[in-house]
């Protein structure tokens, strides 16, 4: 049986990344149960690299997998942290030499786009209810972008939907960055 935690994501991937259709791609690997979700127990920034390299392995031995999501369960809470721990986490690709196999994705609760307050609509498009990294086959994601029209429009639709939502549907589709407001 999947944890609470895991049962949360999943909810966020269909309501709000499928639903609200902020990745176009995410929907047919989630429908074929493509998408890992791993809750990792990391307590410190090095076990959650060994997490990161471990998802990476598991990547290489199961093609079944299309994505994974790595779920911080207890560390990087603070979006600056978070941050600056990906900086590590791209290097740590790289020096494997996975660089250009898997491409590193982030989400977090109180994620804020460079120049953007705060409370602009646009940060909603990234935030989840926990802090994530998001690892994805680059193989996989170019051929779908091939095939996809005017994929660099993707993100500026995505604001646009996040702009226009009312402050009702915020909450409701955001509940969870509304718990202690």
């Amino acid at each position: 049986m999947s944890s609470a935690i895991e049962q949360d994501i999943n909810k966020w991937i269909q309501e709000i990344v499928i639903n609200l259709q902020l990745c176009p791609f995410a929907k047919s690997p989630f429908q074929k149960q493509a998408i890992k979700i791993t809750v990792s127990k990391a307590l410190t920034e090095e076990q959650l690299i060994a997490d990161l390299m471990s998802e990476c392995e598991r990547l290489d031995d199961d093609k079944d997998i299309e994505t994974t999501l790595i779920v911080c369960e207890h560390i990087l809470e603070d979006f600056f942290d978070f941050y600056q721990f990906l900086d590590w986490a791209d290097s740590a690709l790289k020096n494997n030499h996975w660089q250009g196999v898997y491409q590193l994705a982030n989400f977090h609760p109180h994620y804020q786009f460079s120049g953007c307050e705060y409370n602009d609509p646009q940060n909603l498009t990234n935030r989840a209810p926990f802090p994530i990294l998001h690892l994805l086959r680059e193989e996989s994601l170019s051929k779908i972008l091939e095939k996809y029209p005017e994929p660099e429009k993707i993100p500026e639709r995505n604001i646009r939907t996040m702009r226009n939502m009312s402050d009702s549907d915020k909450k409701k589709y955001f509940a969870y960055l509304f718990k202690s407001a």
